[in-house]
């Protein structure tokens, strides 16, 4: 070889070839390292977003947890004070009938308090046993043979709220 003589890579070739210069690779390469940065900025942004709702959620949720009976105990507030004014009322009374009237309409306002709120009694007495509504705490005998199976006393009321058993009807069984 003539000193004169350089040797050429082939490497260069294809890349001058393609119309590839080293400096295009190397502005290439700072794009596509601009690009992943800004992807990892856009990701860790998204990520404490996404971390702040959690947050922002599970704080939510416990304030719910902690005032979901305010509504409830906003109504009964109204029935404790007429429960007060009847006990006041009890102590300067002899009157049997008057106490037992003011003390039905303070029951009969707990009632529609509860009922307002989406509560409901079950009714129980002379319906079949359904272990999905009733809890039976016994079985009696009973004289009547359509009375087998079906429920003779209720111990317990059961209640459900807007549609939800919250409370079995603890029952007594025919047999």
């Amino acid at each position: 070889m003539d000193e004169k003589e350089t040797v050429k890579n082939p490497i260069d070739e294809n890349q001058q070839a393609a119309g590839n210069t080293p400096e295009d690779e190397v502005n290439e390469l700072d794009n596509l390292k601009k690009e992943l940065d800004e992807q990892k900025e856009k990701f860790i942004r998204l990520y404490a977003d996404f971390d702040n709702f959690k947050r922002r959620n599970a704080k939510e949720r416990v304030e719910l947890i902690q005032t979901a009976g305010r509504e409830v105990i906003q109504a009964m507030l109204e029935v404790l004070d007429d429960c007060e004014r009847a006990e006041k009322q009890m102590n300067h009374s002899d009157d049997l009938n008057q106490i037992r009237e003011g003390i039905s309409l303070v029951f009969n306002k707990f009632r529609n308090v509860l009922q307002s709120k989406g509560l409901k009694e079950m009714k129980s007495i002379g319906e079949e046993f359904n272990p999905d509504f009733h809890e039976a705490i016994t079985e009696i005998p009973v004289p009547d043979e359509k009375m087998k199976g079906k429920i003779v006393d209720e111990v317990e009321k059961g209640y459900t709220l807007n549609d939800k058993i919250i409370r079995f009807s603890k029952v007594v069984v025919g047999k």
